[in-house]
């Protein structure tokens, strides 16, 4: 075989070089040694349980939120985060109890609709205490937590006829329109429109431009529209807001709040 030229012999020493310097990593890499790991992404984050200024702690059928601005409503569950600027829905067989940062906690009946129109609460900072509930449509029950022991008069339940102040309170609320047909009472006839609001311990104000009514425990209250005065209503045509023992008590054995009782009218689907 004929000998390379020195030409040649040139030219090939920089292209043996070259080959030499990419192999060098693969020659590093000893057989049976792991490659090193790329570096790992940082881990998706997502809030708390606990963020916002409540939870839903018990739930029987379907519930749904939906922020101001927003058209699509989102779907809760058990230990959902509750926030401002919220309006909460149940469907026609659901019930929902939830607890606010404060203690407070509502129970919602079926076909409700309730909206967190502004909590705020700092146990460092009492001066900003402030809760105003609405109720939309439908009925809840509720008992009060910190903020009414310290600053009572920073809470509102409002409703289309009347406004409700709680002084260290469970009572009831139910807003009928034309809606409250399959809701017994004491009569048996059907509950008439407007705010119905029944006492269990403590004490509400309830106010709108026509006049202003306290309402005691065991005491029951009507206001017809937002021009009628609130006024007090016998027991018997009066309409207490019950809910069901699971929901009522709470499974993890939390306060009763409207536990249905014989020979109570019992606002049940």
């Amino acid at each position: 075989m004929l000998g390379l030229s020195p030409i040649m012999k040139t030219l090939r020493q920089p292209l043996l070089l070259t080959t030499l310097l990419l192999a060098l990593p693969a020659l590093a890499q000893q057989p049976g040694t792991p490659a090193p790991a790329a570096p790992a992404a940082p881990a998706a984050t997502s809030a708390p349980a606990s963020s916002g200024v409540g939870q839903v702690t018990h739930l029987s059928g379907t519930l749904v939120g939906r922020m101001d601005g927003q058209t699509q409503p989102r779907l809760l569950a058990t230990r959902s985060a509750i926030s401002p600027g919220e309006t909460i829905a149940t469907q026609g067989d659901t019930y929902a109890r939830i607890k606010f940062n404060d203690g407070t906690e509502v129970v919602l009946r079926p076909n409700t609709q309730f909206k967190i129109e502004s909590f705020s609460y700092d146990e460092a900072e009492p001066a900003k205490d402030n809760i105003i509930f609405g109720l939309l449509k439908g009925g809840l029950r509720s008992v009060s937590g910190l903020i009414s022991k310290r600053n009572r008069e920073k809470i509102q339940y409002t409703t289309s006829t009347a406004t409700v102040g709680i002084r260290g309170t469970h009572f009831g609320m139910l807003m009928c329109s034309a809606d409250c047909a399959n809701i017994p009472t004491v009569t048996g006839t059907m509950p008439a429109d407007g705010l119905h609001v029944d006492v269990a311990a403590g004490q509400i104000i309830v106010t709108n431009p026509a006049g202003t009514q306290t309402i005691n425990p065991g005491q029951f209250g009507y206001v017809p529209s937002a021009t009628a005065p609130p006024t007090i209503v016998p027991p018997q045509s009066g309409v207490r807001v019950t809910m069901p023992a699971v929901i009522a008590a709470g499974n993890t054995g939390g306060r009763s709040i409207g536990n249905s009782q014989a020979g109570q009218a019992e606002c049940r689907p």
